[in-house]
């Protein structure tokens, strides 16, 4: 019987949601949104940078259960978070903790005489989506970065870019899914929403989404219940999500000896109690396609005082029983608005994806 060879990852990050009615007029001259905060990003970088707004609109449909869904992006930046000048905060550089409900909204645009007084954002939406604002019945927006990624570093061996984690998974899995020759085990890559709130949505890790969709696979061969759960024990998880890399200004935030870095490839991660699924079996397993693919590979572990982050992998075992390892390449500043990899580390990944679609 053959398995499933299953990448998983995350397509949220960290972000700011705009809540309904977001429109808050400031003495009849500023006009800001109101927002709440999504995940746990770290939020004085989002400061002072031109941000946009994407996500979905919701627009009337032919019937109540079947609403028409655009998916959109604004094409030019919309918003910024103006940091509170430092005569006015003398000690700021001394750390201020921010309000989430007060320091956090974006100035959207100023209040004129041809300003559109009431429902600015949906008007604007309308607009974009060429349709009558009434038709708009609702939508998940978000801010993000406007400003693209770059390459940086003496040598260009950096990528600073918002949303390494968890896209550039995402990008090396699918890359390697695209590219990947046929073979008997069933290449999946699964992709899902709602980790950095606790994967505890119907499109998120803790549901049996993932776990449906692969018995309907073997259902469609015309196999039985008994030969799903013979798949799955034949098949491999493995989660990636991005890694703590060594900060070079704050080296005793890590384990004295593992030491992941920049451009030193990619990084199995464990965890004494299962924040991670690795064990010294699905360990060995990811380092030997490593090393069948010619890839450099490091290991994580947080300091024994600190508690670390998860991932989708131990949720994901909680519905599918079967071997799984965690992994991701390494960053600096993670869950800032703009985070730091390394070119190297994305090549190496996706070439080990690729392995691993096409090692039995």
């Amino acid at each position: 019987m053959n398995g499933f060879h299953l990448i998983g990852a995350h397509t949220d990050s960290p972000s700011f949601r705009v809540k309904p009615l977001a429109e808050i007029s400031i003495e009849g001259h500023y006009l800001k949104l109101n927002v709440e905060t999504y995940g746990g990003p770290i939020l004085n970088t989002w400061l002072d940078r031109p941000l946009s707004i994407a996500g979905r609109i919701v627009l009337r449909g032919e019937s109540p259960f079947a609403p028409q869904i655009k998916l959109f992006r604004s094409d030019r930046p919309l918003l910024v978070i103006p940091n509170l000048a430092i005569h006015m905060n003398p000690k700021v550089n001394q750390g201020v903790e921010l309000n989430k409900q007060k320091d956090m909204l974006p100035l959207l645009t100023q209040i004129t005489e041809d300003l559109q007084k009431e429902g600015i954002l949906i008007h604007h939406l309308a607009e974009a989506l060429h349709c009558p604002p009434k038709d708009i019945l609702d939508f998940d927006l978000f801010l993000y970065e406007y400003e693209k990624g770059c390459l940086v570093g003496l040598q260009k061996e950096f990528i600073s870019s918002g949303r390494l984690d968890d896209l550039a998974m995402i990008h090396a899995g699918a890359w390697a899914l695209t590219k990947a020759k046929p073979a008997l085990m069933t290449q999946v890559l699964a992709c899902f929403d709602h980790e950095e709130c606790g994967s505890t949505s119907k499109q998120g890790a803790a549901s049996p989404f993932l776990a449906h969709v692969l018995e309907r696979i073997l259902i469609a061969q015309k196999k039985d219940r008994e030969a799903y759960f013979q798949a799955l024990a034949h098949s491999f998880l493995i989660s990636a999500d991005m890694t703590h890399a060594l900060h070079p200004n704050a080296m005793e935030k890590h384990d004295p000896v593992n030491h992941p870095v920049l451009n030193g490839g990619p990084v199995i991660k464990m965890s004494a109690n299962q924040s991670y699924t690795t064990d010294a079996e699905s360990s060995a397993v990811f380092a030997a396609l490593c090393q069948r693919a010619d890839v450099p590979f490091q290991k994580f572990v947080n300091r024994s005082d600190e508690r670390g982050g998860s991932t989708i992998g131990p949720i994901s075992s909680t519905h599918l029983d079967i071997r799984s390892v965690d992994i991701g390449n390494p960053v600096l500043a993670m869950h800032s608005v703009r985070e730091l990899g390394g070119v190297k580390d994305h090549l190496a990944i996706a070439n080990v994806f690729s392995t691993f679609y096409e090692t039995k």
